[in-house]
């Protein structure tokens, strides 16, 4: 089966999350001289396959086999690729990313190493991401077998093939205020708290706010509000509560304690309420570091482009293997179509991405 096959393969799999549709069965046979450990856990399919060459590094690959839901405005089943004559393939994963599965699984294939070799595929990076690849590494912890290198193969380049490396994530925290105040009659404001007129003073020395001045790796932490409700939409009457909502897509320099803070200090005399959640942390692999160098280099004798090294963007899986201190890097093909309508990408770009995958393998 070649490249062009494989992906084909994996395309058509109805894989919306947390739904493998079988692809997993697939992918085990498909590299059936692997072994494997398989989590299945509240509905999501969680493949680990590995195989052990050397007593050497344990390098392993990364991604989801789900999908978004197709939704409209497709010129064509997205579950039935369209394969056009300059090489472009229209479907729903094209991108993100059953093109990263397809190149690492090529890639993996026939490959020799001289450590541990292995891929982390998961049916629910699309969803709540509860139950999927942190279930497996939390797994791997107890087991002493968690790697040393990640590749998760999610699309990472903006304008053309080879562009960009993720060598980091922000996290994101987010927050509400409740601010309490008390009710009463718009003509008679001394005898109310207008929690509105409490927070007008306040809003402009927090909204948008950068609460870090960033280092080499991440911009700042910024404070940005992304919901402000109070009163009953009347004229008449003052509200006695008001809710903020806020997210912070922080850096390492940023945690919940340090929000927390900065929150204080302008609230501290008022009767409100703080309420912070973690849903990812930050983190970042030095660019010194064995795997982004390998990449790197892969990369510019494939593609003779130099690609940057960036931390932009939202969560991904990566986030994960951050947290269990492995270095991780994330390196895909253009990411310009994802969960849109007609999503695409092109063959070549998956043919370079697992022939930059077997060059990381083989420099191993």
């Amino acid at each position: 089966m070649n490249i062009k096959e494989l992906f084909i393969k994996l395309l058509k799999f109805k894989s919306i999350t947390p739904n493998d549709d079988n692809a997993f069965q697939f992918i085990k046979n498909y590299l059936n001289q692997f072994e494997r450990i398989e989590i299945n856990k509240n509905g999501v399919k969680n493949l680990f396959l590995y195989k052990k060459f050397g007593d050497g590094e344990h390098l392993c690959f990364a991604g989801h086999i789900d999908v978004v839901p197709a939704g409209d405005g497709w010129n064509s089943n997205p579950f039935e690729p369209v394969i056009k004559e300059d090489g472009t393939i229209i479907a729903r994963g094209t991108q993100d990313m059953k093109s990263g599965v397809t190149a690492s699984l090529f890639a993996m294939k026939n490959a020799t190493f001289n450590g541990t070799l292995s891929i982390l595929l998961t049916s629910d990076e699309e969803g709540e991401a509860k139950y999927g690849t942190l279930e497996v590494l939390k797994h791997l912890k107890k087991i002493n077998f968690l790697p040393d290198y990640a590749i998760v193969a999610e699309p990472t380049c903006e304008t053309e093939f080879g562009d960009a490396i993720k060598i980091g994530r922000r996290g994101s925290i987010n927050g509400i205020i409740e601010l309490f105040g008390k009710q009463g009659h718009a003509a008679y404001p001394k005898k109310s708290i207008n929690p509105i007129h409490q927070i007008a003073s306040i809003l402009p020395k927090i909204a948008g706010k950068n609460l870090d001045n960033g280092d080499n790796y991440f911009a700042p932490s910024k404070f940005v509000i992304t919901d402000i409700r109070a009163g009953m939409e009347v004229t008449n009457v003052t509200p006695g509560y008001l809710k903020l909502m806020f997210n912070v897509r922080n850096n390492t320099l940023t945690d919940k304690n340090s929000i927390k803070n900065f929150v204080d200090t302008h609230f501290k005399n008022l009767d409100y309420k703080l309420t912070l959640s973690e849903s990812s942390k930050p983190f970042v692999t030095n660019p010194s570091s064995k795997i982004v160098k390998l990449i790197t280099s892969a990369i510019e004798e494939t593609t003779s482009i130099k690609p940057k090294l960036s931390t932009a963007g939202g969560t991904s899986d990566a986030r994960f293997f951050g947290e269990f201190g492995i270095k991780t890097i994330e390196f895909g093909v253009i990411n310009d179509t994802i969960h849109a309508p007609n999503e695409y990408t092109k063959l070549e770009y998956v043919e370079q991405l697992s022939e930059i995958f077997q060059k990381v393998i083989n420099s191993f």
